[in-house]
């Protein structure tokens, strides 16, 4: 129970770490002081709320799998590198898909040669 605590808890900062880092352009207003206020009803949910419900789930899965077999500190190796690796994919997704959508937001107005 404690650890299925502690897992959401890390795993709802690390999203909350990931949005605030990909957002802060879209919410700081990077173009004309224009700003994507959808970034705070749409991403920041999702990923405060998606990060914790993903790794709870494969933190699970792997439970269930592991059931019965091997040594409990083998287990808990097993469970623990599950959940480290489910939350590196999500940040790099979700950095990902902040970087993207910020530049089709903002784009960048001065590329061009006379710039």
């Amino acid at each position: 129970m404690a650890a299925g605590c502690l897992v959401t808890a890390v795993a709802a900062a690390v999203g909350f770490g990931v949005w605030l880092e990909g957002a802060a352009p879209g919410l700081r207003g990077s173009f004309e002081g224009r700003r994507d206020l959808s970034l705070l009803y749409i991403e920041l949910p999702g990923m405060v709320a998606g990060f914790p419900l993903i790794t709870l789930l494969t933190w699970s899965l792997t439970r269930a799998v592991l059931r019965g077999r091997g040594g409990p500190g083998a287990r808990r190796t097993v469970k623990a590198a599950v959940v480290v690796l489910t939350l590196l994919l999500l940040s790099w997704a979700c950095a990902v898909w902040l970087d993207h959508r910020i530049v089709v937001a903002f784009p960048d107005q001065c590329s061009g040669a006379p710039c």
